[in-house]
């Protein structure tokens, strides 16, 4: 009987250490598991860090904010590289890293460039960094391309969305032009502004009034009329969209989304071909209206030639 006894008593012990044993494996598995599960969902809450595509080395910028001088704040290469650290030009140009773009935001200031009422934030590009006068023609070709969209923008008192340039070609006396018609700076027009308008694009170029001039009237602004302008057919709104701006000589293409194209081949182009060139992007605002302002993203910005 003892023996039996003891035997069964040991049984049970037995039994009761396999079971606490199992429990404890079981909470052991059960902490582990609750563990990782959470380690899981702190992996998915990270956030990953997106950079636009786009190289500065070759752009400076001119904000709608003055400078000490009164003249509107331009940041040219290298500085502009460092734009993400600088406080001046932090409200108008600033890097959107979930999204991976630039954003250029613009608004009403007195702060305005010269022959114009209107402010920007605007990428103007130079050939040679730091340098305005190294400039290119359409006999020497060009290529743009860029990857934006409109993050935002106000309406006017009729409900219209306002609008905005967001890619230029602009057009540059060379110095001996500029003293052959006596005037005192080198700007010429701009022979393409492409705009952000009410959610579609729309293109407009210069014409010659009189196609038969030659230099030196060519040279002079009031030589050149505005076309009557071409609205593309697909409406972009606030999405992401392609432009490509295709320059040759006495040729300028507009590409939208590689789907749509705007051909200029004529009298027009051909004579353009007196003046020096540069590509200019960003945001361009083109209004005065009091708390008006509008921001637009780029996410890829490239030139050739």
């Amino acid at each position: 009987m003892k023996k039996t006894f003891r035997k069964d008593i040991l049984i049970v012990i037995l039994i009761t250490l396999v079971s606490v044993s199992a429990t404890c494996q079981d909470k052991a598995s059960s902490v582990s598991d609750t563990e990782v599960k959470v380690e899981k969902k702190r992996k998915k809450k990270k956030k990953k860090v997106k950079l636009p595509d786009i190289d500065l080395s070759h752009w400076k910028v001119t904000l709608p904010v003055a400078n000490d001088k009164g003249k509107p704040v331009e940041i040219e290469p290298p500085e502009i590289l460092d734009f993400a650290e600088m406080e001046v030009a932090k409200p108008y140009m600033y890097i959107d890293s979930t999204r991976g773009a630039i954003v250029f935001h613009a608004m009403p200031t007195d702060s305005k460039t010269r022959n114009t009422k209107y402010t920007r934030s605007e990428l103007r590009e130079q050939m040679e960094p730091g340098n305005n006068n190294v400039n290119w023609t359409f006999a020497d070709g060009a290529y743009m391309r860029g990857k934006l969209a409109m993050e935002a923008t106000t309406r006017d008192s009729e409900g219209k969305y306002h609008r905005t340039i967001i890619m230029q070609i602009h057009g540059r006396l060379t110095n001996e032009q500029r003293d052959l018609i006596g005037e005192d700076d080198n700007n010429a027009p701009p022979i393409l502004k492409i705009y952000w308008d009410k959610g579609k694009i729309r293109v407009k170029t210069k014409v010659l009034k009189n196609v038969n001039v030659g230099v030196p009237a060519i040279l002079h602004e009031d030589a050149w009329g505005d076309d009557e302008g071409f609205n593309f057919e697909q409406e972009v709104g606030f999405k992401k969209f392609t432009l490509e701006v295709k320059v040759s000589e006495g040729k300028l293409v507009v590409i939208l989304n590689k789907n749509e194209y705007k051909v200029y081949e004529n009298i027009h182009m051909r004579k353009w071909g007196v003046f020096e060139n540069y590509f200019k992007a960003g945001n361009y605002f083109q209004t005065r209206d009091k708390g008006a302002f509008s921001k637009v993203r780029f996410y890829e910005l490239e030139v050739s030639h």
